[in-house]
């Protein structure tokens, strides 16, 4: 039995320019031509294909087939590999449903960070853009208590922040830097690592100081940035008169 490649690529469930490729990577023998120039496959054609399928199928890549499909000593430990390659891919396609759900769930933008789905409707644009980059420089916990901090923010002065024009008067700014103090103050309290973030960067501090600095320096205008700065020192000196008040506990 002799079949084109047409015929080939239906009965083995590819295609033809699948073939071809098989071909110029030197997977598949080129086969024998017909008096016409047309090729023609057998039966050992067609069973070299299907193993090769079958070993794409398993997700080899291409380069390797011929090393995997030869049956060698190294053949096992390239499939733990792939095995383990295989079992990222999926905890990562997981972790994208669950995404995907918490998304549709909270009727959260596509692209909020992640994790933060539930308070996405709390976040300016700046502030989702931030928490973004905060994904690169913090790890996981860091990042968990961020989203607490953003849960526990019932008031509106994030909002009050979020539409603080660059040229908002003296008084504004003071009041504003006055409501945030304590909530700052608060959150040094419980989350202790704010005051020395070493223990919690994917970076060094080096480059996540420099991109910190960057990134609130374009997100937010000089108002917003002039509240934050009173709001920090406010919330130091807060801390301060306490502790000296409990005795420097």
């Amino acid at each position: 039995m002799a079949w084109s490649t047409r015929e080939l690529a239906e009965l083995a469930g590819t295609t033809v320019n699948t073939i071809r490729h098989y071909h110029r990577l030197g997977l598949l023998d080129e086969p024998e031509r017909r008096y016409n120039g047309y090729k023609q496959y057998g039966v050992r054609d067609l069973v070299r294909l299907l193993r090769i399928r079958r070993l794409a199928e398993l997700g080899v890549p291409l380069a390797q087939i011929g090393e995997v499909g030869a049956g060698g000593d190294s053949t096992p430990d390239a499939l733990r590999q792939l095995d383990a390659e295989l079992a990222a891919h999926i905890e990562r396609l997981q972790k994208a449903r669950f995404d995907i759900a918490a998304i549709l769930r909270d009727n959260a933008p596509a692209d909020v960070p992640a994790g933060f789905e539930s308070v996405a409707s709390r976040l300016s644009e700046a502030d989702s853009a931030i928490i973004h980059i905060y994904t690169q420089l913090y790890d996981e916990d860091a990042m968990a208590d961020l989203r607490r901090m953003v849960e526990a923010d019932v008031g509106s002065i994030g909002c009050d922040i979020d539409v603080l024009a660059p040229d908002a008067d003296e008084a504004t700014r003071q009041r504003l830097a006055e409501r945030l103090a304590p909530i700052l103050a608060q959150n040094l309290v419980d989350y202790p690592w704010l005051s020395d973030p070493v223990a919690h960067l994917s970076k060094s501090e080096h480059v996540t100081r420099r991109t910190f600095i960057d990134a609130v320096t374009e997100l937010y205008n000089t108002a917003q940035l002039d509240v934050l700065h009173r709001a920090s020192i406010l919330a130091h000196e807060q801390l301060r008169i306490a502790r000296g008040a409990n005795g420097g506990g």
